[in-house]
């Protein structure tokens, strides 16, 4: 069962009068793996599609939603995704993919069907990006080996962090979507600090790995205007093209960035000094 929520952009003159409901409501997105449900959420920043698939004992098979008028998902559209529990495979168009935990596969334009389901009574949780393409690219699984990784951050100021580089440009070819994985290390919790933003793209953020118990907050909003929001293990949120991306948690994380948009250069963005955030 495929289930679908549509989401509007937003000015961000009209996102500085938001209260805390109003950004959860606008920008959060919780609840992503219900047992035997692909869960999508439909955004009209850069009509970027998060969502998450939790197969059982039976197959889940990627329905069209109504929001693409086209028969099938893939259509017009490419799709990345990121298993972010057990073992667990994608069967696309009858080749068989099959995904660790933190591993990636690319799916382009064309494809008509595409099933998810666990291996060996583990419990896979896959994460879904999509977004609109004009090409087909080929199907590609990519491992963390497999990965461009690149280290920053300090422990000094407690953002020591792993940047695994799955679905990009530089490993493999896609029409616009980037999708990546950043891990913390034990004893930093401060991510993309210094902050950022891009305007000529959209990015989402999904964060995991997280103790039970602990909390994340994530900052959005322009960099004289910053708004929050607290997350959960297994939460994502919405981050808009004028906003800045940032978060901080009461203790280690792993998050996944996934982009779409025109700008496929990974480095082209607009850095922020973090003494000048308001």
């Amino acid at each position: 069962m495929t289930t679908s929520e549509f989401r509007y952009a937003h000015h961000p003159d009209d996102a500085k009068k938001y209260t805390t409901e109003d950004l959860r409501r606008e920008f959060l997105i919780n609840d992503l793996f219900q047992e035997g449900q692909i869960k999508l959420v439909y955004t009209m920043y850069d009509r970027l599609i998060v969502g998450g698939a939790m197969p059982t004992d039976k197959a889940l098979k990627l329905e069209t939603i109504d929001e693409l008028k086209a028969e099938n998902f893939l259509d017009r559209r490419e799709i990345g995704i990121i298993n972010v529990g057990g073992k667990g495979k994608i069967t696309v168009d009858g080749t068989v993919f099959e995904l660790n935990n933190k591993e990636a596969l690319y799916i382009g334009k064309g494809n008509k069907e595409v099933v998810f389901e666990n291996i060996e009574g583990e419990q896979a949780y896959f994460y879904i990006n999509s977004a609109p393409a004009h090409q087909s690219y080929p199907t590609k699984k990519v491992t963390k080996n497999e990965a461009e990784i690149v280290e920053l951050g300090d422990s000094k100021y407690a953002n020591r962090r792993t940047i695994n580089k799955l679905l990009v440009n530089s490993v493999l070819e896609t029409c616009q979507l980037q999708m990546g994985m950043t891990e913390l290390h034990e004893g930093s919790v401060w991510n993309t600090m210094p902050s950022h933003t891009h305007t000529r793209r959209m990015e989402a953020y999904f964060y995991f790995d997280l103790e039970e118990g602990q909390s994340i907050s994530h900052f959005m909003g322009q960099p004289q205007e910053t708004r929050h929001i607290f997350l959960k293990n297994r939460d994502a949120v919405i981050s808009p093209e004028w906003s800045i991306h940032s978060g901080v948690g009461t203790s280690n994380y792993t998050f996944i960035w996934g982009m779409a948009g025109e700008n496929m250069d990974y480095g082209d963005m607009d850095a922020v000094k973090t003494d000048e955030l308001k």
